[in-house]
């Protein structure tokens, strides 16, 4: 067994969970909402520390990141469990779960060397919510910026403000779902409480660490489609992270418990697309639509800067993160890093 860092020990053996907004008390012998964190007699253990559910090498566009060094590949890995519930989740055969099942152990150290003989340019926590192991992520996290690859949460953004400090100085991308902009919303479909927290983090991560932010809303007929909700999440998105940073939003399709709705009509998604425009937002794409291309065009003159078809990434106008034909700033990390020094990430 682990030890978990950020929890409290309290009286009775009861212990108080940091890592996420539930900050759940736990009694001896019992999990968090999670199920992936134990009160073993007093002490919290991280079940499955080192165990991987999923292992991949994706294209970093598949997150989706389009303005995170466009192109390359990332070592995606996956491991158990989800402070969520979310009644349509993709992933819910590893994230609805009762603790770990069939999988292997895979080192931080194993990680690294791992997504350097596949090429990668990074690491990215992704399939069920990182924050899940968080003690895992912190320490390959280190490692990868030692080896000068880049790192990646693709998270639900429920982390406490302490968790996020914890991995901040460490991690370079922040993919979040804002999944809608409602207590109501946030209740039924995810089963979580006081979801503007998820805001708050999120612009942590931006202002106080710097990360790149993208930002993805599945659009779900019915339930978050309204224009009053979208136009919430794409005035927040201007207001609090800049015109500039990245909106996908994302098509719906029937599954797991919300097998009983239809997909997202086309028009809906570019509906969305047109509020987020409106409010100021340079980049907002259309996902999760077969045949449809999201190349990346200048919002100043125009000139195509990113060219995709399917996950087939071209980058054809940019000059470090401004635009190669009239100089305006795209909002695109590429290979130089925070301080502006050549940055190249093992194997490319």
């Amino acid at each position: 067994m682990f030890e978990a860092i950020l929890y409290e020990k309290l009286p009775g053996l009861q212990v108080q969970c940091n890592v996420c907004q539930w900050r759940c008390k736990i009694n001896p012998g019992q999990r968090g909402v999670c199920r992936m964190r134990l009160n073993r007699g007093g002490r919290l253990d991280v079940l499955g520390h080192e165990e991987v559910s999923s292992v991949a090498a994706d294209p970093i566009e598949k997150k989706p990141l389009f303005h995170f060094f466009p192109g390359t590949l990332v070592y995606s890995l996956g491991s158990w469990g989800c402070n969520f519930h979310c009644v349509h989740c993709q992933n819910w055969e590893i994230a609805c779960v009762d603790g770990v099942l069939g999988s292997r152990k895979l080192s931080a150290e194993a990680a690294v060397n791992n997504a350097k003989k596949m090429h990668c340019a990074g690491i990215a926590w992704t399939y069920n919510e990182p924050a899940m192991w968080l003690e895992y992520t912190i320490e390959s996290a280190k490692l990868a910026r030692k080896n000068q690859l880049y790192t990646v949460y693709v998270t639900n953004g429920y982390l406490t403000p302490e968790a996020l400090d914890a991995i901040g100085p460490y991690l370079d991308a922040w993919r979040v779902d804002v999944k809608g902009f409602s207590e109501s919303f946030y209740q039924r479909v995810a089963k979580v409480r006081h979801w503007q927290a998820i805001l708050e983090v999120t612009k942590r991560a931006m202002k106080k660490w710097g990360m790149h932010v993208e930002v993805v809303t599945n659009v779900i007929p019915t339930l978050n489609d309204d224009d009053r909700q979208l136009s919430g999440i794409a005035g927040w998105i201007y207001h609090e992270l800049g015109p500039l940073t990245p909106w996908h939003v994302t098509r719906f399709y029937p599954h797991h418990k919300l097998a009983n709705l239809p997909p997202t009509p086309i028009e809906t998604l570019d509906r969305a697309a047109e509020i987020g425009r409106d409010v100021g937002l340079r980049f907002v794409y259309t996902g999760n639509i077969a045949g449809r291309d999201e190349n990346t065009v200048c919002y100043h003159c125009n000139k195509l800067i990113i060219r995709r078809v399917g996950y087939n990434t071209q980058v054809v106008g940019t000059r470090g993160s401004r635009c190669d034909y009239c100089g305006s700033e795209l909002n695109i990390r590429t290979w130089l890093g925070r301080s502006g020094t050549q940055v190249l990430p093992g194997g490319v």
